[in-house]
């Protein structure tokens, strides 16, 4: 398999690995749940009703207590102030590993943009900031999550957010045109990081900056874990932290920086059933241990800062 292959299959993984979970809160017509299957249309991304009531909320498994919601969405640094009156549709949708728009120093009347922005919960946030004279844009490939931002935008009542259908490394959005860049956890699912920083140097304006939440590791995976797609969701497409900042300068951005670090946990990963199938299926099978010693203390969440010169 070729690396555009390669490349393909990711992409779809990612998509629809994400798109499954979109479809918890948006409601399929051709099911009594909404948490069933509904096929993705870029040409047809409605707004639909899905747990706008506690009645729908107590009969159906696709809307979460507010309280679990927010435990999870604080240890990604939300604080209880930002996330108390989102809806459960949009803190539960958030899949980040930080919360960008904390440090993104974000200024009255600017114009964001959030690459993969998923249910939207950042753009909510830095919409806020921005106020009605600026602008947030949202960029996601995945339809069913378009769907989703866009149903809880009308929750909301926002209205200087946008929500797009678009790949990183292909950007629907004109050059110059866009003060800050953000991101949650999402650049290192790309299998070309290249042309995500290339078209996030275009996009910005003249001293344009980026503030992202990102997954980085200390020195290259193991081959196995690298290249092998079903792991995209998780770590397969991070990168080494000194490679990760020198393609974001490659790229022509400056004054590149690491301002946040902590080791990220992998006992999820370690339990879950699918990885350890998969390990099982190997040939020679892997044991979890031996993914242990690969993976611990070796995969970090970072927030990293960068400026596009005058």
């Amino acid at each position: 398999m070729d690396n555009t292959q390669v490349s393909d299959k990711i992409k779809e993984e990612v998509r629809a690995t994400y798109a499954q979970i979109a479809r918890r809160f948006v409601q399929a017509p051709a099911s009594a749940s909404c948490c069933g299957p509904q096929p993705a249309q870029e040409s047809a991304i409605e707004d639909e009703a899905c747990c706008d009531s506690g009645e729908t909320a107590q009969a159906s498994d696709c809307c979460s207590s507010s309280a679990r919601v927010k435990v999870k969405v604080a240890a990604h640094g939300y604080t209880a102030e930002e996330v108390d009156d989102l809806p459960d549709s949009v803190a539960e949708a958030s899949l980040g590993c930080g919360n960008p728009t904390a440090i993104a120093s974000l200024q009255p009347g600017e114009v964001v943009l959030d690459l993969g922005s998923g249910g939207g919960i950042d753009c909510f946030l830095a919409a806020r900031k921005v106020g009605p004279s600026g602008r947030v844009i949202g960029l996601d490939m995945t339809t069913d999550m378009i769907r989703l931002a866009r149903r809880n935008a009308k929750k909301m009542g926002v209205t200087n957010v946008d929500f797009r259908y678009g790949e990183m490394e292909e950007m629907p959005i004109p050059d110059e045109s866009v003060d800050v860049i953000i991101s949650n956890c999402v650049i290192n699912l790309s299998p070309d990081k290249d042309a995500v920083f290339a078209e996030a140097y275009r996009v910005l304006k003249p001293g344009g900056r980026m503030a992202v939440s990102d997954i980085v590791t200390d020195g290259p995976l193991p081959d196995v874990i690298r290249d092998h797609v079903n792991w995209a969701g998780c770590v397969a497409g991070a990168l080494d932290e000194s490679i990760y900042l020198n393609k974001m300068r490659a790229a022509g951005l400056t004054d590149v920086a690491v301002t946040q670090k902590r080791i990220a946990g992998i006992g999820g990963l370690l339990a879950s059933e699918d990885v350890q199938t998969m390990l099982a299926q190997m040939d020679p099978p892997l044991s979890v241990e031996w993914l242990q010693g690969q993976l611990e203390n070796k995969i970090a969440s970072v927030i990293v800062e960068a400026r596009k010169p005058e």
